[in-house]
């Protein structure tokens, strides 16, 4: 009881707009089911050699990056609200069609394709979100978007494998399609700025590029290189949890799943609790580049079996300091300019690392074995912490 009242304080305070973001994200999230079966759906269905799939899955990653910056974009000539709309229309009807389609190169351009239109949603969310939340909740409206994000990637998938089952992969299509549709009918109806309560950003005379700041561009790199690290959990960690710890698939499920079990318990009272320190965001940044570096760091130090739970605790904790504070310090920054630009930027450096991250982590495997790589991996994440914590030395002794 004290615990779901200790949750219950926790989301308290955030407005009814950015509650119903959180239900369009997660909609959308959830929806995107297709992805996670995408490589089984090209190789069984159709055929596709792994070279074929990898070059589709290139082309997803290069959508994803053209999108975020045209979101962004988009969301500062024309508002955050048209943006959002006809991403999800646009997207809703390309996942229906997308099944009709049958060669390998128009694959690759439908999905480009795709990426460029759904995820010119993610910015065009957090300029919003902006919009709708008060200063003082901003840190907790985001994480609230996060949970969406993350009760999505593990709806999506779960209820997808079940669809494939009982109707097959059209059914998976349609559905996917028919989510986003639904997202935007819920946009309509309570976020539409004739009828929603919304709170002007203030845009200065002079705005300033995201593409032309300095400090902001060494917070990117940073961010981009704990993205390229964090990845790993998504790709090179489970071969070692299998291949070394010699678990099985239900067991790495579980042990990935934890993760999502201590985010959705802990972050947002960890953000209620941190949202009223006096630190700056960035701070808390650093510390969480600590975290996911010694979650690495653990891998090598000890051969027992039970340290892989340590590791995921480590990067968990990392990540829920990480992610939230520095997209708080992403529409901090953007105050001073283009917001949508900032937030298009931010999105990207996780559009990029994407791209790369799990490739290198791959060929440093094949490459240096495993324990080479997790010297590596955290020796990457402690750089980021550095550029992090001189974004925070300029800051201080600047005041820019």
């Amino acid at each position: 009881m004290e615990i779901w009242r200790y949750l219950r304080t926790s989301f308290s305070g955030l407005s009814t707009e950015v509650w119903w973001l959180a239900v369009i994200t997660f909609v959308n999230r959830a929806g995107t089911m297709v992805i996670p079966f995408l490589s089984l759906y090209l190789t069984r269905s159709l055929d596709f050699s792994l070279s074929d799939v990898g070059w589709v899955m290139s082309s997803f990653g290069l959508g994803s990056v053209v999108g975020t910056w045209l979101g962004g974009n988009l969301s500062d000539r024309f508002g955050n609200y048209p943006v959002m709309k006809y991403s999800l229309i646009g997207t809703g009807i390309l996942f229906i069609l997308l099944q009709f389609i049958q060669t390998f190169w128009m694959w690759c351009l439908s999905i480009f394709m795709i990426m460029i239109i759904a995820d010119a949603l993610r910015p065009a969310i957090f300029v919003a979100l902006n919009a709708y939340c008060r200063p003082e909740n901003r840190t907790r409206s985001v994480t609230l978007i996060r949970l969406a994000i993350n009760l999505g990637f593990v709806a999506g998938p779960a209820v997808g494998g079940w669809i494939i089952m009982v109707v097959g992969y059209s059914g998976l299509f349609w559905v996917d399609g028919i989510t986003c549709l639904l997202a935007v009918v819920v946009l309509v109806k309570v976020l539409n700025p004739k009828r929603a309560r919304q709170s002007e950003v203030e845009v200065p005379e002079n705005p300033v590029s995201a593409y032309r700041d300095g400090l902001y561009w060494l917070f990117f790199i940073g961010l981009f290189l704990f993205t390229l690290a964090f990845l790993q959990y998504f790709s090179t960690l489970p071969l070692y949890y299998k291949e070394v710890h010699t678990l099985n698939e239900s067991q790495i499920g579980m042990l990935l799943g934890l993760s999502g079990l201590i985010i959705f318990l802990f972050e947002m009272p960890m953000m209620k609790w941190l949202e009223g320190q006096t630190r700056h965001m960035l701070h808390y940044v650093i510390i969480g580049a600590v975290f996911l570096s010694m979650s690495f760091f653990v891998l090598n130090w000890f051969s027992w079996s039970g340290v892989l739970i340590l590791g995921i605790i480590l990067m968990t904790v990392g990540e829920m300091l990480v992610f939230p504070f520095s997209h708080t310090f992403a529409m901090k920054r953007g105050e001073r300019g283009l917001q949508g630009e900032y937030l298009a930027m931010y999105s990207l450096a996780f559009s990029t690392a994407n791209i790369f991250g799990h490739n290198l982590g791959m060929q440093s495997l094949d490459r240096y074995g495993y324990n080479a790589t997790w010297y590596i991996t955290a020796g990457i994440v402690l750089a980021s912490g550095l550029l992090f914590y001189q974004v925070l030395r300029i800051l201080r002794n600047s005041r820019t």
